[in-house]
């Protein structure tokens, strides 16, 4: 099967991870994607570690496969010189602050004059309008606004950071993506572009849909981990084994959680833990530490409760069901180097064929394919 946007330019302006991301997602699917950068440095995200042999590892797992072009979006006829890829682009892709893209002769008003079918997506963390409009912030705050931070935030002495950077890739990364291919079907129609407003902040809600029915249209008040996906409930919550292990309960549903009990040995009296969950979690967990997580994984996957061994990142590369589905066997290369390319959420007959999805540009090794003139050095 064509991968679906081989015939789609997208403008890049963004950096870091929300941007990169999603038109990495873009270039996945076939699209031909230009990052720009700042010359000499290039974006920050070059210069992170861990790196192999100089070269950094994240950046090359979130922009392999892009164009290079360095460029000084200040500098005097910089807007004249990206003239003739804006006229033919489908998608731009820029991550300032509102604003900064105006002031850089490059915002959306500017652009569909050159170009109106231009699909522009904006993505910051409180949307284009509105008091917090220009505030700085980050996935932390994003999420804290959002009120997710408060449904599990942990003990008051060491607060839990969320295990995931929910705003910038659910709230960012893909509201991105969707829109922007729900405004090329519209095109197909219209002709016309549009400027799409991603705020993280406000993309991050849908990733606690319960608590919008319950605190905000029921009115009710959630306590931080009472909620039963939250750690409200034994039967969904982290318990850890004797070896330090965590076990992952998650046996919501009434058979699984007997098929749990009946694993553990839980008494018939202490299994009704809507009643009273902190003495049936309590035995849950006591339980559980009395055997190291090698005891309690076999048994766990007999019983096929919803109930599993927590692993770490390299465990779960290593994971067999993960290798029969070769979700790590794309490869990136980094200095030479075959690494596992990061899974994407691009079905596999819309990505490039093959197990090697290319490497990252050097900065501004592209320049002269797109006619953009190098910068020039003092």
């Amino acid at each position: 099967m064509a991968q679906p946007l081989k015939d789609i330019l997208v403008l890049d302006f963004s950096t870091l991870l929300p941007g990169p991301m999603a038109t990495l997602m873009l270039s996945e699917a076939g699209a031909e994607v230009i990052k720009f950068e700042r010359p000499g440095a290039g974006e920050d995200a070059r210069h992170t570690e861990p790196k192999i042999d100089g070269e950094s590892i994240g950046f090359a797992v979130l922009n392999h496969g892009k164009r290079s072009v360095a460029i000084d979006l200040k500098s005097r006829g910089a807007v004249e010189r990206l003239r003739p890829l804006i006229e033919k682009a489908d998608v731009l892709v820029e991550q300032f602050r509102p604003g900064v893209m105006d002031r850089l002769g490059l915002g959306y008003e500017a652009v569909r004059k050159i170009n109106p079918g231009l699909i522009y997506c904006s993505i910051t963390g409180y949307g284009q309008t509105g008091p917090k409009a220009s505030a700085a912030g980050h996935d932390l705050n994003y999420v804290g606004d959002a009120g997710i931070l408060s449904l599990s935030r942990g003990p008051d002495d060491q607060p839990t950071a969320p295990f995931g950077l929910v705003a910038d890739i659910g709230g960012g990364t893909y509201p991105a993506v969707m829109n922007i291919l729900l405004a090329l079907i519209a095109r197909q129609a219209s002709g016309q572009g549009t400027h799409l407003d991603i705020a993280m902040a406000e993309g991050a809600f849908a990733f606690a849909y319960w608590a919008h029915a319950e605190g905000v249209i029921a009115g009710q008040n959630i306590e931080s981990g009472g909620s039963r996906l939250t750690g409200g409930l034994a039967r969904y919550r982290l318990y850890t084994a004797a070896d330090g292990r965590q076990i992952a309960v998650g046996a919501l549903e009434e058979k699984f959680w007997q098929s749990f009990c009946d694993v553990i040995g839980l008494p018939v009296a202490l299994r009704d833990d809507w009643s009273d969950p902190n003495a049936c979690a309590a035995e849950v967990a006591r339980r559980l530490r009395e055997h190291p997580s090698t005891h309690w994984e076999p048994l766990l996957a007999a019983a096929d409760c919803c109930c599993s061994v927590v692993k770490t990142p390299a465990e779960a590369a290593r994971d067999p069901h993960f290798k029969a589905r070769d979700v790590f066997g794309r490869t990136v290369k980094i200095s030479g180097r075959d690494a596992p390319a990061l899974p994407l959420p691009i079905a596999p007959e819309f990505r490039s064929s093959g197990n090697s999805v290319g490497v990252a540009a050097t900065l501004g090794e592209d320049n002269p394919r797109y006619g953009v003139d190098q910068p020039k050095t003092e």
